[in-house]
């Protein structure tokens, strides 16, 4: 079957864009094929700095002929319904109609009409045009007098179409004046002049020919391999980065792998500052030193071509650049260590974090804060949290980072280490931005675990009072991942923080200040009315108002006459974390009702205790006593539902005694009482399994209940009675979740 081969030569297209310029391609044109009735074998996408290919496999030469049959009105139908029939059929006259009978609906009109395919050729003719003109570039630009937009000046179109052994054609059409051919070029500078293609193995075979490797996956395994060839010969290893090698992939049709070098007084600065210049302004790789673990002082380039004098000024320009810029860096590194990181912290004052939560220095003041409040519960020394709260953002102000901002955190421990700082704080400078992602690793040290909580638990609470919270895809202040954060520290260091005990603090210093600031705005209305309406005694009042006290005490005293606001919010959040931790359980294979029911009961803020309850129950509902206790159960809260329903009323234990007849009810009333004293020791000892164990007991009473007993007892006494039964069976399962959420 015959392949297409399209191409699309520009000059450069940026590096960051190709892969994905790849992929809309072969989208695009096989989507719109494949709407057509023209379905293919395979098809691959292509792309370098100068050109955007796709090769289709295996299409039919035509498309099927497609006959259809229209329905049209009754015989004796208006001629207006009968002209309207004819136009969308495309027929002349009735003649060309043929009658059908419907013994419910009489006789109608049918048109059959028969549309033969279209040549393929003649179909991407169509298509490809349109697809060029909407191409879904980030960035797009025009030039000379045309109208087409595209990522960078097109200059020509390669469109062929033909089977294996045939003479491909040319698929005929043009773009902005631009006419598609079989005619495209090589590498810019080693083969410039044009050449004519086939098809896909004669267009890659005769554009290697051209020094250029048309296939991306090929060109990073060129440089990986050359890269980690030419560091092995020089006894040094490759620092691997695969972004940088996506990247530079991008950047060369024809990869040369060279080695440059730098002088050795640079490896003074920190490995990370000299691959982080290195790699930002030459795009060059790395090498390190095995014997060391240290980088070396030399680092590895990309070249387009193949230099007459093998590269040596290439080579002598990148080293050229590099110094220079190393030279910046040192000079960062060495200005950013004359003073103390405590020496920048006033700076932050007139940096302003959000306009509505105040400062940089603000902020800070709360991480200590909340940082001194988690250090006990997280076995951390208070005091080292307290400094490491302290200093831990106060990098930011650095030289470096700011040249560097992904160092962030990284510099703050060199220049905590350099001032001698205790080794605790170093490291909580590093690890409080911890974990990033889903795949970056937590802080385990108590005062990095307390610092990264108080910072993040921060965030949260601070966007969440003045109500920026994430709605749908948009989370602007990555307050989920905050949020994951936190539930990751929580879990992973198996620590017990009862949230509501932690929130409302963080909650109130900021409410506090929002409503100090509320003061403040009526302050300053005033003070501009000073001489018409108000007394010194009037605006004195005001400014002591508007004075925010941040104390512990007015913070607990604001708590106090706030507190169900306070308290609302910090449970909104808990609610955030439940979602969170649903997604995150779920990613690891559990069941997200499960969570749903666990949470649903009263004062759920232990999230370690949470989990450990949601794999308890998971294995509980596993067995054959968890499933038909379960089964037994959504029985009984039907039942009961439909007769609360019934008699506009609830119907809540506990029962009367005398009331229990039948042997199957006072054994299942028995055993409630029994459960719900051993669950209650169990879950207060937090021995989920133990409680576990003791619900799957009711297992037998309730089926024994169910086969024994009329619940609906014609003696209104009765009835009642064993209605309130029932909800003792679901006030059993509620000392270990609501089982109303638990699906399947």
């Amino acid at each position: 079957m015959p392949d297409l081969l399209l191409e699309l030569f520009s000059e450069e297209i940026p590096a960051r864009m190709q892969a994905q310029a790849a992929d809309a391609l072969k989208k695009l044109v096989t989507d719109a094929l494949v709407e057509r009735g023209l379905l293919y074998e395979g098809a691959k996408a292509f792309v370098t700095p100068r050109r955007l290919a796709l090769a289709v496999h295996g299409l039919p030469g035509r498309q099927a002929d497609q006959r259809e049959e229209k329905k049209g009105p009754r015989v004796g139908a208006p001629e207006q319904a009968v002209a309207g029939f004819l136009k969308s059929a495309g027929l002349a006259s009735l003649d060309q109609a043929t009658i059908q009978s419907d013994p419910k609906k009489g006789d109608f009109y049918v048109a059959v009409v028969e549309k033969p395919g279209r040549a393929t050729t003649e179909v991407v003719a169509e298509i490809v045009p349109d697809i060029i003109r909407k191409f879904p570039w980030p960035k797009s630009m025009r030039w000379g007098s045309g109208t087409l937009r595209w990522v960078r000046p097109l200059h020509s179109i390669v469109a062929t179409f033909g089977a294996e052994g045939d003479e491909p054609e040319v698929v005929h059409f043009s773009v902005d004046g631009i006419e598609a051919s079989n005619v495209t070029r090589g590498h810019r500078f080693m083969a410039p002049e044009p050449f004519t293609v086939k098809r896909l193995d004669d267009w890659m075979a005769k554009l290697e020919a051209a020094k250029v490797v048309a296939d991306r996956d090929r060109r990073k395994e060129i440089i990986l391999n050359d890269a980690k060839d030419l560091a092995l010969a020089a006894g040094l290893e490759l620092v691997e980065d695969e972004g940088l090698l996506d990247e530079v992939c991008g950047l060369v049709e024809w990869p040369v792998v060279l080695m440059g070098s730098f002088e050795a007084r640079f490896l003074d600065i920190p490995d990370e500052v000299i691959r982080a210049t290195i790699r930002a302004n030459q795009k060059c790789f790395v090498l390190k030193d095995p014997k060391t673990g240290r980088l070396a002082n030399r680092f590895i380039l990309i070249s387009n071509l193949v230099a007459s004098d093998g590269g040596k000024a290439i080579v002598a320009g990148n080293e050229r650049v590099i110094r220079a810029r190393l030279s910046d860096a040192k000079f960062f590194w060495d200005t950013d260590r004359l003073n103390g990181l405590a020496s920048r912290m006033p700076k932050f004052q007139s940096i302003t974090f959000h306009e509505k939560l105040g400062s940089q220095a603000e902020r800070i003041e709360r991480i200590v804060r909340l940082a001194k409040e988690l250090a006990p519960k997280v076995g951390a020394p208070v005091a080292l949290a307290e400094e490491a709260a302290l200093v831990a953002k106060a990098d930011l102000l650095t030289e470096v980072v700011g040249e560097f901002p992904e160092l962030q955190g990284l510099m703050g421990r060199y220049y905590a280490q350099g001032e001698n700082l205790p080794a605790e704080v170093a490291a909580a400078c590093e690890e409080h931005y911890k974990p990033q992602g889903p795949n970056d690793r937590v802080p385990t040290a108590p005062v990095s675990v307390a610092v990264a909580l108080a910072d993040k638990i921060d965030t949260l609470v601070g966007f969440w009072a003045i109500d920026e919270k994430p709605t749908g895809s948009k989370d602007p202040y990555a307050l989920r991942r905050a949020a994951l954060g936190v539930i990751r520290i929580v879990l992973e260091n198996e620590l017990r923080v009862r949230l509501l005990r932690v929130l409302p603090i963080p909650f109130a210093l900021i409410m506090n200040r929002l409503r100090a600031e509320k003061v403040k705005e009526k302050y300053t209305v005033v003070e501009n009315l000073r001489a018409q309406f108000f007394s010194d005694e009037v605006l004195n009042v005001l400014m002591a108002e508007a004075k925010r006290d941040d104390s512990i005490e007015a913070v607990r005293k604001f708590i106090e006459e706030n507190g169900d606001i306070v308290f609302s919010n910090a449970v909104d959040l808990i609610s955030f974390f439940a979602d969170r931790l649903k997604v995150y359980l779920r990613d690891r294979g559990a069941r997200h009702d499960l969570v749903d029911a666990v949470f649903a009961l009263e004062g759920q803020d232990d999230l370690l205790l949470v989990v450990r309850r949601v794999e308890a129950l998971a294995g509980f509902l596993a067995t054959e006593d968890g499933r038909n206790l379960l089964a037994g159960y959504r029985r009984a809260v039907n039942i009961l539902r439909i007769e609360e329903k019934k008699d506009g009323r609830a119907f809540a234990g506990p029962t009367v005694a005398a009331l229990l007849k039948e042997p199957a009810e006072e054994h299942l009333a028995a055993a409630i009482d029994d459960v719900k004293a051993r669950v209650s020791k169990a879950v207060a000892a937090e021995d989920f399994e133990a409680a576990m164990t003791a619900l799957s007991d009711l297992r037998q009473p309730v089926d024994a209940f169910f086969d024994a007993v009329t619940v609906n007892d014609a003696d209104p006494a009765l009835r009642e009675n064993r209605l309130k039964l029932l909800d003792e069976i679901r006030a059993a399962t509620r000392g270990i979740a609501d089982f109303d959420r638990i699906e399947g």
